[in-house]
């Protein structure tokens, strides 16, 4: 990673040049930096009123004694806030800066952004936010699914997550009558995919499934549902693939544990609600993207999509 340092003459410049109305990657290219520093530092440094060099340096000067007090390395802070604008948690942060000697505490990056939040930061809207818990069946109607497979009849090695290409399936909805969100795990690598379909239908979850898998069809083992309708189509998949297709017990997402886990961090850029025909496909791969490259501790801060690629060339 390349980290370049704004001085307080060009923090100047940036300024002129957003009141002349041009975007940030011509500025970078104007100052000579790359575009994601000028990105960086409108987020780090600006504020509601809008972007105010004098205010900018002030608020790097404070982050740097802050660095000093607690004998962080201000290079080391800007990884740690490249991190956070990447939406990496402090646990991944840090797990990558013990690997690019650049050792921060998670204690320590918590501890920087309550600080950075009490003199009117924002570096907490980075980290991950609650999510409401699913009510236990209140108001819900299953559908009854044709000839299902019950996830008792799974092979243990799926349960370990010692075998490559044992995915588990799931639907996001957004606002009522805009789209839903195919979405799919595989257990091992921790890869996540991402599908928009116009329609939580069956026929269209099915086409979607088959579709974002055919690339790694060889490879691919079994998967995991839910009892939703939107997989009655199961045995189509099934038979397209040649993989066998298993349902959770009712109510019991932590049976696919994996899947509702990624779920939730998507929803940090596709929040819950949205209408989805604002969501362009392109924002749907931006997304998908940035979850398979945050670095995952059980993978020893390695990157789904690194670890993904490994395991589909030897399988």
């Amino acid at each position: 990673m390349t980290y370049q340092q704004l001085t307080e003459g060009k923090r100047y410049q940036i300024s002129i040049l957003l009141a002349q109305g041009y975007r940030p990657a011509f500025i970078a290219k104007t100052i000579d930096v790359h575009r994601s520093t000028v990105y960086r530092e409108l987020d780090r440094n600006g504020s509601k009123d809008g972007y105010h060099p004098e205010q900018a340096q002030q608020k790097t000067q404070e982050r740097r004694t802050l660095a000093a007090k607690y004998k962080i390395p201000a290079l080391t802070v800007e990884y740690v806030e490249l991190g956070l604008s990447l939406h990496w948690s402090p646990e991944q942060i840090s797990g990558v800066g013990h690997l690019i000697d650049m050792p921060v505490s998670h204690e320590w990056i918590y501890r920087y952004i309550a600080a950075n939040k009490s003199a009117g930061g924002t570096l907490y809207k980075a980290l991950r936010q609650g999510h409401k818990r699913y009510r236990r069946g209140v108001n819900t109607k299953r559908c009854v699914i044709p000839d299902p497979r019950s996830i008792d009849e799974r092979p243990e090695v799926v349960e370990n997550r010692e075998r490559f290409g044992d995915w588990e399936v799931d639907t996001v909805l957004g606002k009522q009558g805009t789209g839903a969100l195919v979405t799919l795990a595989e257990r091992k690598s921790r890869m996540y995919l991402v599908r928009k379909v116009a329609a939580k239908r069956a026929a269209d979850v099915r086409d979607a499934v088959i579709d974002m898998l055919k690339p790694y069809a060889a490879s691919v083992r079994t998967i995991t549902a839910d009892n939703g309708s939107e997989f009655v189509e199961h045995k189509a998949i099934a038979d397209a693939l040649n993989i066998d297709f298993y349902f959770a017990h009712p109510y019991s997402s932590w049976e696919r544990g994996l899947n509702e886990n990624f779920n939730g961090l998507l929803r940090q850029y596709i929040p819950k609600g949205i209408d989805l025909h604002l969501v362009s496909d392109e924002d749907v791969r931006r997304a998908e993207k940035r979850l398979n490259l945050r670095p995952r501790k059980c993978l020893g801060f390695r990157q789904p999509e690194a670890v993904f690629r490994e395991l589909l060339q030897v399988a």
